[in-house]
C-alpha cells in the first residue's frame, strides 16, 4: 500500500473519529442547555403538597338566638317555603338590637327585637315601631303573624333591667409603684396604663368562670405588687391584703349566684347580650 494511500486511510479514521467527538459535545451541550438552573413554566418542581386541614374536635360557635326574656319574639308563617323579604329594612333602622332566625320549618320565621341592654329598655314607642315593621313585611308575603302583649313583654323587660343594673359591677384592683410592666394579653380580665402603675380591671357580668378569673386578676395584682415593691389598692387608695381580697371575691360569689337565680350565667351569650 503506498504511502497516498495509506495516508488517506489515516485522515479518514481521524475525521470520522472527530466527527464522533464533536456529535458526543453537541449531546452533552443540548442536556446541559435542557437541565439548565432556570426553572422551566410547565415543568418546575412541584411546590410543597397541600395539606387538606386536618379535622379537630372544634367547638362550633354559639349564635345568638332569641331568648323571651330578652327579646320580642314575632313569628312570622309564610303561605309557602322561603324568606321573609324586606327585613334589610328593618334591620337599617334598628341595626344590631334585631335578628330573624328560622322556626322548626322553612316556612317559619321569627322576628326577634332586643329589649334590654347597658343602655336600658327600650322605648314602647319603639317596640309598636317594630311590631308594625314586622306586620307590614308579614302582610306583603301573605303571612300569618303571631306577637306577644306588649305590655306584659315590657313590663317583664323593665324587672329583668333593675336586676342587671344592680349586678352591672366592675371590680378594680390599682398597682401603684414606678416601672411597673403590665402582664401580657390573653387573660379574663382588662389591664389600663396609669401615671403611677397598672389598674386591673373585671367586667363581672360578662366575665366567664368568673371565680377562677378573679383570683387570676388578684394573684397578677399581688405579684406586681410584690416584685416591683408597689402597692395593691381599691380605688380610695386603701390597701389589700389577702383578707380583703377575699372580701371582694365573695362579693363577687354573691353577685354571679344572683344573676344564675335569673338565667344569666355570667359570661354567657345571654349575659354579653344584656350586657352590651
Amino acid at each position: 500500500m503506498s504511502d497516498l494511500v495509506l495516508g488517506l486511510l489515516v485522515l479518514g479514521m481521524l475525521l470520522f473519529a472527530g466527527v464522533l467527538v464533536y456529535n458526543r459535545l453537541q449531546e452533552r451541550a443540548a442536556q446541559r442547555a435542557f437541565a439548565s438552573s432556570h426553572s422551566d413554566a410547565l415543568l418546575a418542581e412541584a411546590p410543597a403538597a397541600r395539606h387538606e386541614p386536618t379535622l379537630h374536635k372544634v367547638e362550633p360557635p354559639q349564635l345568638a338566638l332569641p331568648d323571651r326574656r330578652v327579646d320580642y319574639v314575632i313569628e312570622v308563617r309564610l303561605p309557602h317555603p322561603g324568606v321573609l323579604e324586606g327585613w334589610s329594612s328593618v334591620e337599617h333602622r334598628f341595626a344590631r338590637r334585631v335578628m330573624l332566625v328560622p322556626g322548626e320549618n322553612d316556612r317559619t320565621w321569627h322576628a326577634a327585637l332586643q329589649l334590654v341592654s347597658r343602655a336600658g329598655v327600650v322605648s314602647e314607642a319603639e317596640l309598636i315601631e317594630f311590631r308594625s315593621a314586622v306586620e307590614t313585611l308579614g302582610a306583603k308575603a301573605g303571612a300569618m303573624v303571631s306577637a306577644p302583649e306588649m305590655r306584659t313583654t315590657l313590663e317583664a323587660a323593665r324587672e329583668l333591667d333593675k336586676i342587671c343594673a344592680d349586678s352591672d359591677i366592675q371590680v378594680a384592683l390599682h398597682v401603684i409603684g414606678q416601672g411597673i410592666e403590665p402582664p401580657p394579653d390573653g387573660q379574663p380580665f382588662q389591664v389600663v396604663r396609669r401615671e403611677d402603675g397598672v389598674t386591673l380591671v373585671l367586667d363581672v357580668a360578662v366575665t366567664p368562670e368568673l371565680g377562677r378569673s378573679y383570683e387570676g386578676m388578684a394573684r397578677t395584682g399581688r405579684a406586681l405588687a410584690a416584685s416591683h415593691g408597689a402597692r395593691l389598692v381599691d380605688d380610695r387608695g386603701n390597701a389589700l391584703d389577702d383578707r380583703a381580697l377575699a372580701s371582694i371575691g365573695a362579693q363577687l360569689e354573691a353577685v354571679r349566684q344572683r344573676l344564675a337565680g335569673h338565667g344569666i350565667e355570667t359570661g354567657s351569650p345571654l349575659a354579653r347580650r344584656l350586657f352590651s
